[in-house]
């Protein structure tokens, strides 16, 4: 799709890039910081991306950086045209960056996006990353919107629940019968300091925390395998690799097929999940926002009232 940017906006958006600051931007544009501001909002409007990162000093988001490069020969060369022609034409196509961990992509998330009317001619781009660190994307500008697991709302971003993602401790029958199966006198959590555990990657410690926290031992076992996939994660512990925390939704098959059984029914672990987006008057991204809103309404266990 192309897009046509005025050619003052691209200028404010390079000034501010050179200058390091809104405010050194406006003094070398002979306008008020205001304007400035108000010229990079609506280009970030109008091409649907985060183009800076509202750092000290200001830099290019990967967006900025590649509108950048396109714009700037042409913004020189469009210094003499007559106003009704001051357009710089920006060739990408309308893109979406979001961040999303990987449990919401392979259970609810992918749904969500089929809601988004077609004619609207979006291109996603998805992230994956762990729910606790999408809102760093954010912070750097690198995606337009996240799936996060905080309720604070990064600076220049809304927020809304998404409800709450469960997840149970388990493993297959054959493992549990193997490695946590020592008689009523040895507590669950003794058992799974000893016994291999799956892990998403080095930086998964749910297991850890499971174990620790919730159930006051040691944490889990240092015989850990890493998964770093979803589906594969909740394969691996289906097959007898170790136990993990496995979402509900992709749980629930599994229990009901005899494939996996929980370790503590009662002891399930709820994680908040958010939605949080650049404020940002573009259509498109409110059409996601309640598309995905929508979805996880219906895939998510409501969030408790505060």
């Amino acid at each position: 799709m192309m897009t046509e940017l005025p050619l003052d906006q691209v200028r404010t958006l390079l000034a501010v890039v050179d200058e390091g600051t809104f405010d050194a931007a406006a003094v070398a544009l002979h306008v008020t910081p205001s304007a400035v501001s108000q010229r990079v909002k609506a280009l970030e409007q109008r091409t649907g991306r985060v183009l800076l990162m509202r750092t000290k000093p200001v830099r290019p988001t990967e967006s900025g950086e590649i509108g950048g490069r396109v714009a700037r020969p042409l913004a020189r060369r469009g210094r003499g045209t007559p106003a009704p022609r001051r357009r710089v034409t920006y060739r990408e196509p309308t893109r979406l960056s979001i961040a999303v961990n990987a449990d919401s992509l392979a259970t609810w998330f992918l749904p969500a996006l089929t809601r988004v009317p077609r004619e609207l001619r979006l291109c996603f781009e998805l992230r994956r990353e762990d729910e606790d660190h999408t809102a760093a994307l954010l912070r750097e500008g690198a995606v337009m919107a996240a799936v996060t697991s905080s309720p604070d709302p990064v600076a220049g971003c809304s927020v809304r629940s998404l409800g709450r993602m469960r997840y149970l401790a388990a493993a297959s029958p054959g493992f549990a019968g193997r490695w946590l199966d020592a008689g009523a006198d040895t507590p669950l959590h003794d058992l799974l300091a000893d016994a291999p555990v799956v892990v998403f990657d080095r930086n998964d410690d749910f297991q850890d925390d499971f174990a620790a926290g919730l159930l006051g031992g040691r944490g889990a076992s240092p015989m850990r395998h890493s998964v770093p996939t979803s589906e594969g994660f909740v394969d691996a512990v289906a097959a007898g690799l170790g136990w993990g925390m496995v979402p509900e939704a992709q749980a629930g098959p599994l229990l009901r097929a005899g494939r996996l059984v929980g370790l503590a029914p009662d002891r399930a672990v709820d994680v908040p999940l958010y939605w949080q987006q650049w404020k940002l008057d573009f259509p498109a991204l409110a059409v996601v926002a309640e598309a995905v809103e929508s979805a996880a309404a219906e895939a998510r266990r409501p969030a408790s009232p505060s």
